[in-house]
């Protein structure tokens, strides 16, 4: 008996396809700009929640909402925005020293137009690297003034610090660093026209 050979056998030998990494490539590719846009969006939304913080201290601070501010008690009606909080500091190294400036017009001003300046950079998107270094010191001076490290006040009350180091000025002043270095203003922001301009291009600091 004759053996044929089935015209579709296979000889045993086939060569890579390479179909299958070409799709998982393309797949890859097509998520990128994808990824990109919710990390841009994301930096957005926490750049303008950020933003609402400080506008809204200064903005309570100012007319006294009724908040953190008695109603009032604004800067507006002659009270001082800077004089319950440096006034009432009770441990670390500078307690005598805020205690001098607590109240003086000077202190007043610089806090408030640090906390407008800082509120209205965030929200529009502008002069980022500004505002995180403004905001990094402001933070670190308000920790300062909180003195998280100490267990006990100066009258031996109980500080209640709930950790030794890192507490919202902390993560408020990273968060900064973290959106000027991520440029979130050039979404949802006016972050790329600021760019543009020509003092703004032959000082990138401003950025």
């Amino acid at each position: 008996m004759a053996v044929h050979e089935h015209p579709h056998r296979s000889s045993g030998f086939r060569l890579p396809s390479f179909r299958r990494n070409r799709s998982a490539s393309a797949s890859a590719e097509s998520a990128e700009p994808l990824a990109h846009t919710a990390r841009a969006y994301a930096f957005a939304s926490l750049r303008l929640l950020t933003g609402f913080v400080f506008l809204w201290a200064f903005l309570d601070k100012t007319f006294g909402f009724g908040y953190a501010t008695r109603a009032g008690n604004g800067w507006i009606d002659g009270g001082s925005p800077t004089k319950g909080f440096l006034g009432s500091v009770a441990a670390g190294p500078m307690e005598a020293t805020f205690h001098s400036w607590a109240g003086d017009a000077w202190a007043d001003w610089l806090f408030m137009l640090g906390l407008l300046g800082i509120g209205v950079a965030l929200m529009a998107g502008v002069a980022l690297r500004f505002a995180a270094l403004a905001g990094a010191v402001m933070m670190a001076l308000m920790w300062i003034a909180e003195w998280p490290p100490a267990k006990h006040l100066s009258d031996g009350s109980p500080s209640m610090s709930t950790n030794p180091f890192v507490d919202y000025h902390v993560v408020y002043a990273v968060v900064l660093i973290a959106l000027a270095a991520a440029c979130a203003g050039d979404t949802l922001g006016l972050g790329r026209l600021w760019a543009r301009l020509p003092f703004v291009g032959r000082n990138r600091r401003l950025r």
